[in-house]
């Protein structure tokens, strides 16, 4: 099921992804013929709040297949399960080593301070709506709304998150809704009404779209 606190409503189980599913398909021209395609798909099941973080931060203006690549060394640099502690406790030019931009290994460190704090590391995300904990995330440096709104996508699976700073998004709403044409926000916020309160499940739909024919060039 959904929680519907206003800010909190998660994606959650089967159920609920399959209400998001037929809301979507019902309003959506589009997106009843994209998702029929992706139907056994899901988003992934969360990881850590800091591994996430960390995860978008790599992924900050690269390739996702060059994002994937340097996000799998990091992970077996650190045993798959990678912790603010043992981040800190790395040379910096181990991580640099790694693939890492110096600013993006200066991120990640400062990533690994703020979740050392005890007090961070077991705050109740879950509990916080969705502005405050972009405003708690954009104090970090490296962080801006889009890295944010990645972690409350991927990490707290909240359902009605539009990142329009995405560049996959916009490309895919360009591509579906306006046979390639540029976009403006508004033009994509306006296409995205029909998608609320469930724009976090057509914006991975309208990714997959986009990665899907990636894969098949």
């Amino acid at each position: 099921m959904a929680s519907h606190v206003k800010g909190l409503r998660r994606i959650k189980g089967p159920s609920c992804w399959q209400e998001a599913q037929n809301h979507l398909m019902d309003q959506d021209r589009i997106l009843r013929r994209l998702i029929p395609q992706f139907d056994d798909e899901r988003i992934e099941a969360p990881s850590t709040p800091f591994k996430t973080l960390v995860r978008s931060i790599i992924g900050q203006q690269v390739s996702r297949q060059s994002a994937q690549a340097i996000w799998e060394r990091f992970l077996h640099r650190f045993d798959q399960a990678p912790e603010a502690h043992d981040v800190l406790d790395t040379p910096f030019e181990d991580l640099r080593k790694l693939g890492l931009s110096q600013r993006k290994t200066e991120y990640i460190l400062g990533v690994a301070e703020y979740f050392a704090d005890d007090q961070i590391r077991n705050l109740d995300w879950a509990s916080l709506e969705n502005e405050r904990i972009i405003a708690q995330l954009c104090k970090l440096r490296g962080v801006g709304r889009w890295t944010a709104e990645m972690f409350l996508i991927f990490n707290l699976h909240r359902a009605n998150v539009l990142p329009l700073d995405d560049a996959g998004l916009i490309k895919a709403i360009s591509k579906h809704y306006f046979s390639g044409e540029p976009v403006s926000r508004f033009e994509a916020r306006e296409v995205a009404q029909a998608w609320t309160p469930w724009c976090t499940v057509a914006t991975w739909y309208l990714w997959r779209s986009l990665q899907s024919q990636s894969a098949t060039r």
